[in-house]
């Protein structure tokens, strides 16, 4: 092949049509998930510390910011529901009166055009913050699935287009999937946690959600970050059990396993651009360390460059506008 002086890669760089002609990932607001945390009431909007431009909703005001999100061209949300009340088995998860049930009754009502998804996961509902039944000080595996099985079918009736489980516990896929079809909602899709690392990029998720362990952490059942082939049995075990899509949570530092799950998998992938990753770049903004728009927007590219076909994100509404401005 020849070389320079007959080559010049820059030929094709020098003005923004070009650019644009060869570009070989694109962005668009249809891959942007938004987080939203809700909870019972009207009228309400509780700003997150620790997540600049997020706030918990009552399920009125999170039909308004959906509303926004979707003319902004966001074509999906995903719920997490915050109760009033907490206790050992966290059964305010599948309370069809709860916080998040409402939402998306509501959002499928009144932006029927928006996909709704809904977490599945029994940390936020849990007096003691794990994601599961605890027993004799551990989370008890199998006693769990049931309860996760009950929650994702409350989701469903509420009307969710995608419920995605976010415990990683084995073999929920299959007891989720398994309620789902024999209860007559065999259309619901269902988005796997497959690689979910115990992290400390998720801190003000937990803030936000109110969901930090009690005691202990949740390194016994969320994979361990090094564990790079492991991630790949965790995925493939989800999509033997069902799983219609999969995700990669955290993004930024997993782009690795990202990259990994897409040569391996056929099926979509979703990647978690989490808390922590979204309160960074908030923070070095905020100090005019950083330029937020070109960050932000570079960011959510390397995530679809390494192989993702969709990104849950807290700058979805940000990144949606930005893009709808010309980048």
């Amino acid at each position: 092949m020849a070389g320079f002086p007959e080559l010049r890669l820059r030929r094709l760089r020098r003005m923004p049509a070009l650019r644009g002609l060869v570009r070989e990932t694109r962005l668009s607001a249809e891959q942007f998930v938004a987080p939203l945390f809700v909870r019972l009431g009207r009228g309400l909007r509780e700003p997150i510390g620790s997540l600049p431009g997020v706030s918990r909703l009552s399920p009125d005001e999170a039909v308004a910011e959906a509303q926004r999100l979707h003319a902004d061209g966001v074509g999906a949300v995903i719920l997490f529901g915050i109760p009033d009340r907490k206790d050992e088995d966290g059964t305010e998860a599948w309370n069809e009166a709860g916080a998040l049930q409402e939402a998306v009754r509501r959002l499928k009502r009144d932006v029927p055009d928006l996909a709704v998804m809904t977490d599945v996961c029994l940390d936020e509902y849990t007096s003691h913050g794990h994601c599961g039944i605890v027993k004799g000080g551990d989370v008890d595996n199998d006693a769990t699935l049931p309860l996760l099985a009950r929650t994702a079918l409350s989701h469903a009736k509420a009307g969710a287009d995608v419920v995605a489980p976010s415990d990683m516990m084995d073999g929920r896929v299959a007891a989720i999937r398994r309620e789902l079809d024999r209860s007559g909602f065999g259309h619901v899709a269902l988005l796997a946690y497959a690689a979910k690392a115990a992290s400390a990029y998720y801190g003000p998720f937990r803030e936000a959600a109110d969901s930090a362990p009690k005691f202990g952490d949740r390194r016994s059942y969320q994979m361990d970050g090094a564990n790079r082939r492991e991630a790949m049995r965790e995925i493939a075990l989800d999509v033997e059990e069902g799983a219609d899509a999969v995700m990669v949570k955290p993004a930024l530092a997993y782009l690795d396993i990202i990259r990994d799950a897409r040569e391996r998998f056929d099926l979509p992938i979703a990647a978690y651009n989490v808390s922590g990753e979204y309160a960074m770049v908030k923070a070095a903004a905020q100090n005019g360390w950083i330029d937020e728009r070109r960050i932000v927007l570079e960011t959510l590219t390397s995530i679809v460059r390494a192989g993702a076909d969709f990104i849950l994100t807290y700058h979805a509404g940000d990144a949606a506008r930005w893009l709808k401005e010309g980048g």
